[in-house]
């Protein structure tokens, strides 16, 4: 009489890269902003939304896919992105900041409602932080589009405040004061 044998099962296959869904979420948002730092937002745009997929409350893939479509001109891609991230994270300036970004689009082709809701969105993310990076001098450049040249050279000034090395800022700002002296003259 002979032994029954017990099948052998197949050995299972040596797991690659992250284990948990809440790992490979985190793997895929490191990825993601490492391509944005390459730019190469196209390939970002694939792992963070695969990210997102996973974990639909992310809000550090929701702003690194929202900047991967502002990069890539997809603005109107990118805006509902961010709302969803600004309603997780309402305190969240850089939310905000990239949700300005959005709005606006390419501003010479902003519309005053779009620029309305870009400048709407950059003032809570100063309210929220009042040095938050470019916000100033992006608020200056809209200000600035609009012919409106007092607030764009007191912003293009806040901005330098928060960045003394901020050149275009500099720029800006001489550019304004030095049409202010031909006007005065």
């Amino acid at each position: 009489m002979s032994k029954k044998r017990n099948p052998q099962l197949p050995k299972e296959p040596p797991v690659e890269g992250p284990a948990t869904v809440s790992e490979r979420v985190q793997h895929l948002v490191e990825e993601g902003a490492h391509l944005l730092a390459a730019r190469r937002p196209g390939e970002a745009v694939e792992r963070l939304t695969e990210a997102l997929a996973l974990d639909p409350h992310n809000c550090a893939a929701a702003i690194n896919l929202g900047g991967a479509y502002i990069l890539q001109g997809r603005h109107d891609r990118a805006i509902p992105v961010l709302e969803t991230a600004a309603g997780l994270e309402p305190d969240n300036a850089m939310i905000w900041s990239n949700l300005a970004a959005a709005y606006l689009g390419k501003l010479p082709f902003a519309t005053p409602e779009r620029q309305e809701r870009a400048i709407a969105a950059y003032e809570k993310a100063l309210a929220l932080d009042p040095h938050a990076p470019n916000v100033h001098y992006n608020l200056g450049l809209i200000y600035l589009e609009r012919n409106e040249t007092l607030r764009a050279a007191a912003h293009f000034q806040c901005a330098l405040e928060t960045n003394p090395n901020d050149r275009d800022a500099s720029y800006y700002l001489s550019k304004l004061q030095g049409s202010e002296h031909q006007d005065g003259a």
